[in-house]
């Protein structure tokens, strides 16, 4: 089984472009296969009646990811062999996006809005749509948008959408539950920050995608919330969940590399004492060179 590691930058480039592109560096150093980032203009984000209310809200147009900042981030992803994918938040956005991405990612909180789904869909590139706050009925109706629009590469991302989310609502099987009803290849978006759920999430319920969100050192936009991984705290997760699928082997139950040489150092059946006999003669006589003893 193959895992695909998602970094999702969301808005800790802090709008500078050397920072954006040592994101995607520090992707590729950790083990990721891809990047994303998210393309919102604030004034089509949010309604008039929060906007006008809401200083906090209006702040967050200096989260904004320039658009000139697309074609040089796809160049660098490609350049380092890394998928570059984007959560458009606004119509115009599928379309700037168009030439660039790999993937688009249709947020939790856009599950709803059909017009952008049909977008995303008849664009005819793969799409990743994130689960978090649905329902079944209403992941089903988002599918069957997507499906009757012309999606064929559809990945569903079960997802939990607290900032952080507690290990405790991860509900991970949830996964097992939409893989059989929906039948697509099922992910985990992690907003926990928790090795233990994306370890179960991969070994027992099967995600064959992991996104979550990175932060280079702590001084992204969006660190302060509590979801945001550190590079060296998800690069041991991603070496230990890799390492680990190189332990499963072929399944045949026959003596490893290993191990053959503490073969003749096992009881010997004829008096219950280690080692075998073949190797007591080889002491008795003078001939232990390159014979090996268990500790």
């Amino acid at each position: 089984m193959n895992v695909t590691f998602v970094a999702e930058v969301s808005s800790n480039h802090n709008r500078d472009l050397t920072r954006s592109m040592q994101f995607i560096d520090k992707a590729a150093e950790i083990g990721c296969q891809a990047v994303k980032f998210q393309l919102f203009k604030v004034d089509q984000l949010f309604s008039s009646e929060i906007l006008s209310r809401s200083p906090q809200h209006r702040k967050r147009q200096a989260w904004e990811l320039p658009a000139e900042f697309l074609p040089i981030l796809s160049a660098q992803c490609r350049a380092l062999g890394l998928k570059f994918g984007c959560t458009p938040f606004y119509l115009e956005g599928v379309e700037e996006l168009f030439p660039f991405v790999d993937f688009y990612k249709i947020a939790s909180y856009e599950l709803l809005w059909t017009d952008l789904l049909i977008q995303c869909a008849q664009t005819d590139k793969e799409v990743v749509l994130s689960t978090g706050m649905a329902t079944m009925t209403e992941i089903e109706m988002a599918i069957e948008t997507l499906r009757q629009a012309g999606c064929k590469n559809l990945t569903l991302l079960h997802c939990v959408s607290g900032y952080p989310a507690p290990p405790e609502d991860c509900n991970l099987s949830a996964l097992a539950t939409m893989r059989r009803r929906f039948g697509y290849p099922l992910g985990w978006s992690d907003h926990s920050v928790n090795p233990g759920v994306i370890y179960r999430a991969v070994h027992h319920w099967e995600a064959s995608v992991v996104e979550f969100h990175l932060d280079l050192e702590g001084s992204g936009e969006e660190y302060h919330t509590g979801h945001c991984w550190l590079p060296d705290q998800i690069r041991t997760v991603i070496s230990a969940i890799q390492t680990g699928f190189q332990a499963d082997g072929d399944g045949k139950k026959t003596p490893r590399r290993s191990e053959l040489a503490d073969r003749e150092w096992r009881a010997d059946p004829i008096d219950g004492l280690r080692p075998t006999m073949t190797v007591r003669q080889r002491w008795e006589h003078g001939d232990a060179a390159g014979s090996h003893s268990p500790a």
